[in-house]
């Protein structure tokens, strides 16, 4: 048995020893500069792939999802699951320099629900990614009364690290002028107002400071890019830098997002 496995292991080692020589071979043929961009164009193709299709980093600029979400959180984003939505642009990443395309969206393996949270491009800005949590979906009539989110006329129920900052109460009757859409009340008292069909409502969990459908409208369906699905790494912008290990919030890597 032991000169079966030795024999083994000599073709084995003659097999490696081989392919090694054929790809040594393979490279002096092509050539360095031919191999490395063979490789490149080869990983660039990968990675746009895996953006487009599968999944893409986000990260947190802002305090509108506090306490759920933290300024400094880094997310994976699920992008196959509510449908892959083809590029819409191509260009030269981080330079502005490209063009529009026209894009479709295939099929989904859910649709969002309530409670879902969501990255989407901004309908106001499209080049801007915000993210928000899902509330209200298509037909549904949505009221806040006294700061009290109400869906078809009951209560719904406030994420569990959502939070209020301000403590006053801006009456019904007062229309801000920033709300959408005109008329429809203030930040606390709002609505009823429907939401349209291929449309969705979205809210921030830091309930008095977000921007949100509260300010710019329904969310169409088409913006919608994917479910924020975990937070991947967290560093907390405050702490210098020479604190790297106090600056990091360890206890947020790999926490699933709820």
């Amino acid at each position: 048995m032991w000169e079966t496995v030795k024999k083994v292991w000599k073709a084995y080692r003659g097999w490696v020893k081989r392919r090694k020589e054929k790809r040594a071979a393979r490279r002096r043929a092509k050539g360095l500069v031919r191999d490395w961009l063979e490789f490149i164009v080869t990983l660039t193709i990968m990675v746009f792939f895996i953006r487009t299709a599968v999944v893409e980093a986000y990260r947190i600029p802002s305090s509108s999802m506090e306490d759920t979400l933290l300024v400094g959180d880094f997310l994976m984003v699920n992008k196959f699951l509510y449908g892959i939505r083809t590029p819409d642009w191509i260009g030269i990443p981080f330079t502005g320099i490209g063009f529009d395309v026209p894009h479709t969206r295939l099929p989904a393996f859910r649709q969002p629900k309530r409670g879902d949270i969501i990255v989407f491009k901004y309908p106001k800005n499209p080049s801007q990614n915000y993210i928000k949590r899902c509330v209200g979906l298509p037909g549904d009539t949505i009221q806040i009364k006294d700061k009290v989110l109400l869906i078809n006329g009951k209560p719904f129920k406030d994420p569990p690290k959502a939070k209020y900052t301000d403590w006053r109460i801006c009456p019904a009757g007062v229309n801000q002028r920033e709300i959408y859409p005109p008329g429809a009340g203030n930040r606390d008292n709002y609505g009823p107002i429907v939401v349209p069909e291929d449309h969705y409502f979205m809210m921030g969990d830091n309930r008095d400071n977000s921007s949100d459908s509260r300010y710019w409208g329904f969310l169409p369906e088409d913006n919608i890019l994917g479910k924020a699905t975990i937070i991947y790494f967290s560093w907390d912008k405050q702490i210098p830098f020479y604190r790297f290990y106090d600056k990091i919030r360890w206890e947020r890597i790999a926490s699933l997002i709820k």
